[in-house]
């Protein structure tokens, strides 16, 4: 049976502690076809938190607390609780959730069950059919989460994902959170690291879902919700952003001066008066070994691939992936020639690449060449 660990840090919280023990381990673990437990992160508390859940894990082998020593942050806390989990408990997915009752008990089920079925990563959406945000908030922070939420779609390029600064989330251990360095997210002291987090999951899920989530008001003491930790998501949002694009600016560099070395042969061999099937296919290929050449030394130089085997092998495949390419370029170019005539050629060369071939390289060199990328599968309600 799946083990899968609610990861709950708490700072002051023993008036929602008792009766989030009560609601969530009580009544809705044994609903749930998996082997739950909660792991509470108490943050340097000053209240009965602490003692609450002591007492609480007397009577329950499933619920845990890890004390720390000074309040260090959210950010330390998930990170403290995600750790032990792993290592400690063997947990086979962690769960972030808010003790303060602002992520309802009752929603942890339909984020367990999508686990089950496949899902790497469960994302609990206030934004979709079913999810809420609490009529209570007053519109300035409905307008700020809303269009928060929306810029950090635009930034990390993720319009498929709906809500991308929910906390409440799960992440299958294997292959996904074992692979995030937990010690050097981006501000680890605020709620921003979230973002750095939920930016890593996905690139290490193959199948992203998300599930409604009716999130709720606290139930005690005040929102944690302020100014600071607006800029600092929103900073962490845009860095991550460029850093996510870097790649694909080399790409297009690399793109570029092989659209020249294309350029040039399909001039010449226009001038020359080749048949337009050698017109068009000849200069695709020798793109394609100066593509190669620059990719591999430049745009994916961690991933380079090095012994001359190896080269051999990997550049036999880049030439089978790029026969697309030259697919492509050959049949609108040819299509072209009848249409426009070949005196339209250097026109129609800039159009076909930048709006067929480019869009169907980068796909081919990052998901099957270089493999920095897994093909995501997103699952929506």
């Amino acid at each position: 049976m799946e083990k899968v660990v609610v990861v709950m840090p708490a700072w002051n919280e023993g008036e929602n502690i008792k009766k989030m023990i009560g609601d969530l381990v009580d009544k809705e673990f044994p609903k749930i076809e998996a082997e739950m437990h909660l792991l509470v992160v108490d943050n340097y508390s000053k209240d009965k938190t602490a003692e609450i859940v002591k007492e609480a894990s007397k009577t329950r082998k499933n619920v845990h607390i890890i004390e720390q020593g000074k309040n260090s942050g959210l950010g330390w806390a998930y990170i403290t609780g995600f750790k032990y989990a792993m290592s400690t408990l063997h947990a086979d997915a962690v769960m972030e959730m808010d003790a303060d009752f602002q992520h309802p008990p009752r929603f942890v089920k339909p984020m367990v069950e999508a686990y089950l079925a496949g899902a790497d990563y469960v994302i609990g959406s206030r934004y979709i059919k079913g999810g809420s945000v609490p009529k209570e908030w007053a519109l300035f922070r409905k307008m700020v989460s809303y269009f928060g939420n929306l810029f950090i779609r635009i930034v990390l390029v993720k319009p498929g994902i709906h809500d991308l600064t929910t906390g409440f989330r799960l992440t299958r251990v294997k292959g996904v959170l074992e692979k995030i360095d937990l010690d050097n997210l981006m501000v680890p002291n605020l709620f921003a690291h979230k973002v750095d987090l939920l930016y890593q999951a996905i690139k290490n899920s193959k199948k992203v879902v998300e599930v409604p989530l009716e999130f709720a008001t606290r139930t005690k003491e005040q929102s944690k919700f302020n100014s600071k930790e607006t800029v600092a998501t929103f900073k962490v949002a845009i860095i991550l952003g460029i850093k996510d694009k870097q790649r694909f600016i080399k790409f297009g560099t690399v793109g570029f001066i092989g659209y020249l070395v294309n350029a040039i042969l399909l001039k010449v061999l226009t001038v020359v008066g080749a048949p337009s099937f050698l017109a068009w296919s000849l200069p695709v290929e020798i793109s394609i070994v100066s593509n190669f050449i620059l990719n591999n030394i430049w745009t994916f130089k961690s991933e380079k691939i090095s012994g001359f085997t190896n080269v051999v092998k990997k550049f036999l495949a880049f030439n089978g992936t790029s026969l697309g390419a030259l697919v492509i370029q050959t049949i609108a170019g040819s299509i072209g020639d009848a249409v426009f005539g070949v005196g339209y050629r250097q026109i129609l060369l800039p159009f076909i690449i930048v709006c067929l071939v480019l869009p169907y390289n980068y796909f081919m060199y990052n998901v099957v060449i270089w493999r920095t990328k897994k093909l995501p599968s997103l699952g929506k309600k």
